[in-house]
Order: C-alpha cells, then sequence, then structure tokens
C-alpha cells in the first residue's frame, strides 16, 4: 500500500519526490513577461531573473516554453523582398547589359551553395530546356556548391563539361564530377569529356581528334545554355590550378576567367603561353550560345563580372544581394566618368 510520502511503507527519498512530482507548469503572465523583457526591452536573463525574482535556470525555461507555446515567434526573414530584388536585378541587369540577373540573399562563403541554387534553378526553368537539347558546365568552386544543391527536373537534356578537367585535389577543378551531379539532379545524361584542361603538344593533338573528344565539341556547337563560373583577377587570388601557377607574371593585367579563358579589364581575351592548346569552349562559342548563366558572388568579383558581362562573354547572372549592389554602384561610376579619366 502506497500513502503521500511513502513507498511500500517506506519515506521517499528527494529523487523519487522528483520524479512522481510533474514538473511545475508556468503562467502565460509570467513567460510574457520574461518574454518581453528579453526580447522587447533587450534585457538579459540575470536581469529578467532579478525582476521576476528567480533564477537565470528559470528564465531560461521561460523563454524555452514560451517559444514552445507559441507565445514568441523567432522568424528568419530574407532581407531581400520581392520588390527590392526585381528592381535590383533589372537595374543591375541594364547597367551591365545583360538579359537577366537572378538575385538570391547574402551568400556567406558557408552558404554559397544553398543560397544561389534557389534561383540558379530559376534562371535554367526560364531558358524552357526540352529532352535533347544541350547544357554546359564549367568548373569553379560556385558552380560545384550550387550543383550539390536542388535543382529543377529537366528530364532528358544532355550535361557536358565546357572544360577539360585538371589535376588538382579540389573537387570543383573536376569538370566531369560537376557533370555527373547536374545531370543527376536535373534528370539528364551526362556526357563527360576524358582531356586535360591544357594537354602538351603532342597529346593536344591525339586528344583533339579522338572520337569521344570529337562528340563532346559537336555538343559545344549545338548547346542551348552553358552554366559558367567567373574567377576573379588572378592577382587577387590565394591559390590558384597547378597549370596556372607557373604563368603568374602573364596575368597582371588579367580581370578574370571564364573556362581558363583570361581577359582584360575591358574584357578582351589574354593569350598566355599554351592557351592554344586548351580544351576548352572558345569566347566566340559562348557568344553563339542562346544563354550563357555566369554564377559569382564576392567583392573580389566585381571586375571580371563587369569585364566578362560588357564584352558578352556572358548574357545572363546569378548572384547575391550585396555583389549586385556593388556591381549597380561601380557600373554607374563608371559611366559618369569622363572617358579620357579612366
Amino acid at each position: 500500500m502506497e500513502t503521500e510520502g511513502r513507498v511500500d511503507g517506506r519515506e521517499r527519498g528527494p529523487s523519487e519526490m522528483d520524479a512522481a512530482t510533474p514538473a511545475p507548469r508556468f503562467s502565460p503572465q509570467l513567460m510574457h513577461a520574461a518574454a518581453t523583457l528579453y526580447y522587447l526591452q533587450d534585457a538579459t536573463q540575470a536581469e529578467v531573473a532579478k525582476q521576476l525574482g528567480t533564477s537565470r535556470a528559470t528564465v531560461s525555461r521561460l523563454l524555452s516554453e514560451a517559444r514552445r507555446q507559441g507565445i514568441v515567434r523567432i522568424e528568419v526573414r530574407d532581407p531581400l523582398d520581392p520588390a527590392h530584388e526585381e528592381d535590383l536585378g533589372s537595374r543591375t541587369a541594364e547597367a551591365l547589359g545583360l538579359a537577366v540577373v537572378y538575385i538570391a540573399p547574402m551568400a556567406h562563403q558557408s552558404l554559397l551553395g544553398p543560397s544561389l541554387a534557389p534561383q540558379l534553378g530559376r534562371a535554367l526553368t526560364d531558358v524552357g530546356l526540352v529532352s535533347g537539347d544541350v547544357l554546359l558546365v564549367s568548373s569553379g568552386r560556385t558552380v560545384w556548391e550550387a550543383s550539390r544543391e536542388a535543382l529543377p527536373e529537366l528530364p532528358g537534356i544532355v550535361v557536358t563539361p565546357t572544360v577539360g578537367g585538371q589535376d588538382e585535389p579540389e573537387a570543383w577543378y573536376q569538370t566531369n564530377e560537376i557533370t555527373r551531379i547536374v545531370a543527376e539532379k536535373v534528370g539528364g545524361r551526362p556526357v563527360f569529356l576524358y582531356a586535360p584542361a591544357q594537354p602538351g603538344p603532342d597529346l593536344y593533338e591525339r586528344l583533339v581528334d579522338d572520337p569521344s573528344t570529337q562528340r563532346v565539341l559537336q555538343l559545344w556547337e549545338v548547346a542551348k545554355c552553358a552554366v559558367l563560373g567567373v574567377g576573379a583577377p588572378p592577382t587577387t587570388r590565394q591559390s590558384m590550378p597547378g597549370l596556372m601557377e607557373g604563368l603568374k607574371p602573364w596575368f597582371g593585367e588579367a580581370a578574370g576567367d571564364i573556362c581558363t579563358r583570361f581577359f582584360d579589364y575591358s574584357g578582351q581575351p589574354l593569350p598566355f603561353p599554351g592557351s592554344e592548346r586548351l580544351i576548352a569552349t572558345s569566347y566566340e562559342l559562348l557568344r553563339r550560345i542562346p544563354v550563357t548563366i555566369a554564377v559569382a558572388v564576392g567583392q573580389e568579383k566585381i571586375p571580371s563580372l563587369l569585364a566578362g558581362a560588357r564584352a558578352g562573354w556572358f548574357n545572363t547572372l546569378v548572384t547575391d544581394a550585396p555583389t549586385a549592389s556593388a556591381l549597380l554602384a561601380r557600373a554607374e561610376t563608371d559611366d559618369a566618368e569622363p572617358m579620357e579619366s579612366r
């Protein structure tokens, strides 16, 4: 038989009393008071505890219970509302001479993929790709990050690289791997390029004539869309692919690169020793592709994005709000300067 305070004829210990007694329910008024002080009046938990005559641990439980019951609702909002997004995108597109600019919220380096993939998905959907259409994808960390996230279903399209692979450990240099991921995400069919980006003279001739390489080169000619990474000015980079390391003196005038093809601050191509052996889409080919989507963010990319856009190396841009705002400001400043001062 059990009576209050006793179990089987013996006194209950403190732990047994705690287990048998339900946790005290906080009144809605107390939870509201704690939440008001903490969230609306910026009081610390210690200050809330002092005002309510309780402990910090109890305040922490009050706040947690207030959130659980819906007395407190915490909302993480996109800092870019749709109206501002559309206006910023259209103004940036007009200033850079682009068809469309898709704007994502601020894309932190640790969240490049999740931040940019939805806008890249919008861009790809708007192209209207159908089964049998060819989509090209380039190397680059931003493209690689975005390719790992959800992308729209584009069943039956053909996905192939814009440039050969590089002997680097980082995944974003491996265009065949990016091609495989993108094809898997969209429900397409990958066609791989079994060639390095810059083979030696003898190997280059053999590779270009190889049937598997020829198949990719023919797909380049009929591509409907390309997704492109845009490299920052080489002088600002902390690391470069091995094939470029010995060529740094050649890149002092380079604003950036697309598909390992470099251009200066006016967007003009910058040949370098061995560039004639690149297995990569040419700038002339990029201009013929109906939709070329650059995917890039960051202040260090401003010169390369400005030069590449104005030269016509891409006609669509996926970026974030801070980058778009900086591009717009820089473009407007450039337009306001007299030509002789540039």
